[in-house]
């Protein structure tokens, strides 16, 4: 374990200091014993190590792929603005003004795409990822398991009111049973489960566990995969009173969705969205001992074909002339969710917001919404600036309270140069 010095000066590196590159991660045939990374190492996702591991998770364990299919890109035209750099704004709480491009390395961001009118207005990649790279999205990936339920909802394939047990027996027993399709949608199941990152026995670690691919250790008993993890949860509190995010709720909708599609989340996702959208990338997802892709947070993807899944929103689920997802779906979810349920929750820099199919809703007067992951990954989607901006970071705080104060004031300043 490294000493308190060591930690401190770790979690105090700058973007620059923890650049990967300069770091010397995994570079060599082999690298050097002290710049190896490892699955099986205890801080393989830590800082620093993070800023290497998030554009390599399928170096380090097994993947499912998602399909771009075989029809060629549909590239994005280009117009980038150089002045968007320059445009400044006031950090969440106050402080000293700050400019966009000094946001980039403030919130360790290993790229931004920023559509406007569909076209690529600003461009910039850092650390360990560039144009051809692909990043891990972290819960990024919920919004995505939402999307698919919602537009199954609105084809009539899934009923949002039958209750989840009876859509996937195997979980009648757990919290799940009696939690209806749209609770599991909003996050508004009563679990006992902690998911505070912070906490090394929180209950996300013991999910994560299970999860893991990697052989047990002697003596585990424990839940072997995200299946059977997810048919231990027990209940804790009513369903439907109050927002809280877990992600087992993602897990149990893409079990849901297996089952009444037929099709993993994976194999879905590429179906219906990825092989039509004109990607310029297959994207994967991380996967579990028996194979099953993270619903809740695996998928990882290039920056670009992020930003067309945040076009695709502001297009009421079309892109490129074609109508992927049905426009009521998209709707339903820009429309957002319950705020007084979701204030309950306690949200300090989110007041005003709600969660819908799991997408996360800002209230503000552009009707912008985002999907959101930790370590800072974004799609934030503005309709009234017909903006799109995506994200992938690797802030050493896995909580977007950490890029937060100056995330979201950046994203409106630069709506509202847009819409100058």
């Amino acid at each position: 374990m490294p000493s308190m010095s060591e930690a401190q000066e770790k979690a105090t590196m700058s973007a620059d200091q923890s650049d990967p590159r300069r770091l010397g991660w995994m570079v060599g045939s082999p690298p050097p014993a002290d710049k190896i990374i490892r699955a099986t190492d205890s801080d393989y996702f830590g800082f620093p190590k993070l800023r290497w591991t998030v554009c390599h998770f399928r170096q380090l364990m097994p993947t499912v792929a998602v399909s771009r299919g075989l029809g060629a890109p549909v590239p994005f035209e280009r117009r980038i603005d150089a002045a968007i750099d320059a445009i400044t704004f006031t950090p969440l709480g106050g402080g000293k003004d700050m400019t966009f491009s000094q946001s980039f390395s403030a919130n360790y961001a290993d790229g931004i795409v920023i559509l406007h009118q569909g076209r690529i207005v600003y461009e910039r990649y850092s650390g360990c990822l560039d144009e051809a790279g692909q990043h891990g999205a972290m819960s990024v990936t919920k919004s995505l398991t939402g999307l698919l339920a919602e537009m199954l909802v609105a084809e009539g394939a899934l009923d949002e009111t039958a209750k989840v047990g009876a859509l996937v027996p195997e979980l009648a027993s757990s919290a799940f049973g009696d939690a209806t399709v749209r609770q599991v949608l909003d996050m508004t199941t009563g679990h006992a489960y902690s998911e505070d990152y912070s906490d090394p026995n929180a209950d996300v670690w013991t999910y994560s566990a299970a999860g893991s691919p990697l052989p047990k250790p002697a003596g585990y008993s424990g839940p072997r995969s995200y299946f059977e993890y997810l048919q231990t949860v027990r209940k804790e509190g009513e369903h439907g009173a109050a927002f809280g995010y877990k992600t087992i709720n993602t897990d149990a909708l893409g079990w849901v969705i297996a089952r009444t599609s037929g099709k993993s989340v994976a194999d879905l996702l590429s179906e219906r969205i990825w092989s039509r959208m004109g990607a310029e990338q297959d994207a994967y997802y991380t996967v579990d001992s028996i194979g099953t892709p993270f619903a809740g947070g695996g998928l990882n993807a290039g920056l670009r074909d992020m930003a067309r899944i945040g076009q695709l929103m502001l297009d009421d689920g079309a892109i490129n002339g074609k109508q992927l997802v049905p426009a009521d779906a998209i709707a339903r979810i820009r429309a957002g969710g319950d705020k007084a349920v979701f204030a309950k929750a306690g949200y300090a820099l989110l007041k005003g917001w709600s969660y819908r199919g799991m997408w996360w809703n800002t209230g503000n007067a552009n009707g912008a919404f985002m999907a959101r992951g930790v370590h800072g990954q974004a799609i934030y989607v503005d309709p009234a600036a017909r903006m799109v901006i995506a994200r992938f970071s690797s802030n050493p705080t896995a909580s977007n309270t950490a890029n937060d104060p100056i995330s979201l004031p950046a994203y409106e300043a630069v709506a509202r140069y847009l819409m100058r």
